[in-house]
């Protein structure tokens, strides 16, 4: 099991090899920051985008969450995240592309099908619980057309947390100004964790097929 002592030996590694191998661009980094692309994945300690994409430092502007959710555009005064990045990358460093990226064997969307936490309350479970309240819809529709919760039916919610996703980012007036002008173009994805595949969605077709 990985501790904080083996993450200590992992920079030690990295300071000695890609640390001096990348130190041009360290350099250059230090100056600031111009990603193109920003990428919004699941928490999941498997899906690293950094890894999977094979990106070098500051290529990418990385959002991570529970089952890679964007919520929907609410300006009041409560603590938006995800808003707040999404914000600053589009706003800000100006990305030109922007990318939702969702995978195989999902905790999130997985409670989400199954209502883990659906009576977790203000205990344990309470924020995880309202977090994946945003796939409810999903839910309902999935569950009406599977009468057992087989794999395929984990799969539709996956995919469908990364099409929601999609559609919230419209809801957000300066992501839709972008993207009908021409100036910001949206991705979703999916990485199956079983075979490495990374899935790519057909915006004409509505379906994922391989990269």
């Amino acid at each position: 099991m990985t501790r904080f002592s083996d993450l200590i030996q992992g920079y030690h590694r990295f300071r000695d090899r890609e640390w001096q191998e990348e130190r041009d661009r360290w350099a250059e980094l230090a100056e600031g920051q111009s990603p193109k692309v920003m990428v919004i994945a699941c928490s999941d300690s498997r899906v690293d985008p950094a890894t999977i994409f094979d990106a070098r430092p500051g290529e990418m502007f990385v959002v991570r969450n529970v089952a890679n959710l964007v919520p929907p555009f609410e300006p009041d005064q409560n603590y938006h995240g995800v808003s707040a990045a999404l914000e600053f990358a589009v706003t800000q460093l100006e990305v030109d592309e922007l990318v939702v990226m969702g995978h195989g064997f999902c905790g999130g969307c997985a409670a989400a099908l199954t209502g883990q936490f659906d009576e977790a309350g203000h205990g344990q479970g309470h924020f995880i619980a309202h977090w994946i309240e945003m796939l409810a819809d999903a839910r309902e529709k999935i569950r009406a057309a599977h009468d057992a919760l087989d794999r395929q039916a984990f799969l539709e919610m996956e995919l469908e947390g990364v099409r929601l996703s999609l559609r919230n980012l419209m809801g957000f007036p300066w992501v839709r100004e972008r993207v009908e002008g021409g100036r910001l173009t949206l991705h979703g994805a999916y990485f199956a964790i079983v075979d490495g595949v990374l899935h790519v969605l057909d915006e004409a077709t509505g379906q994922f097929a391989p990269a």
